[in-house]
């Protein structure tokens, strides 16, 4: 296992969502932000944190913050954003939208023999979780030559890649879920008080 000085830790807060009508990473769960909870499993398996958002509120948590370098293109464009300012070449890059995620499941990923892997990502009832996932820097030329091509979704760089998965227990599932809907928060918040 490599230390985690040689890890950098990647959010993807993205932008305004358009199923939640605002900013999923600023939203709120058990009186955190959901961005906060992110960081908060991440941050002992990595040494720096950078946060990819075009949005200055994110500067709030003190972290380095940088902005999509190709202007609305998705999380691919997140992802090489993220990388290109890395100054590691193994990241753990996470979406801003799983409030729930647990250090000891990102610690499957650290733990995981990813030095021969471009990426090494999470799988839960046979979905692969590309943003759950540890990417090499140089990932960052094929992101780049995808976006030239037009292309948007993170899953096609994905299936170009060197690819290692690593499917975690049925019952760390509920903490990979990404909240996408309204109905999904209240969910979430519904089993945090019960």
């Amino acid at each position: 296992m490599i230390d985690k000085k040689n890890i950098t830790g990647i959010v993807l807060a993205g932008g305004k969502s358009s199923r939640m009508g605002s900013d999923k990473g600023l939203l709120k769960m058990n009186g955190k932000t959901f961005v906060e909870h992110v960081i908060e499993a991440m941050k002992p398996l990595v040494d720096e944190i950078v946060i990819v958002s075009n949005n200055p509120e994110y500067d709030q948590f003190g972290f380095y913050r940088v902005e999509d370098d190709i202007k609305d293109s998705g999380p691919l464009a997140g992802l090489y954003s993220g990388l290109k300012h890395s100054k590691t070449n193994y990241n753990l890059v996470l979406s801003c939208d799983i409030p729930m995620i647990k250090t000891e499941i990102l610690k499957k990923l650290v733990e995981a023999d990813y030095e021969n892997y471009e990426v090494t990502q999470v799988e839960s009832h046979n979905k692969t979780m590309p943003l759950i996932a540890i990417y090499q820097k140089q990932c960052m030329h094929k992101c780049l030559e995808l976006l030239q091509q037009g292309e948007r979704r993170l899953r096609v760089a994905v299936n170009q890649l060197k690819t290692k998965t690593i499917s975690i227990d049925s019952e760390l599932d509920p903490f990979v879920k990404n909240v996408n809907t309204k109905e999904d928060l209240k969910t979430i918040n519904h089993a945090i008080e019960h």
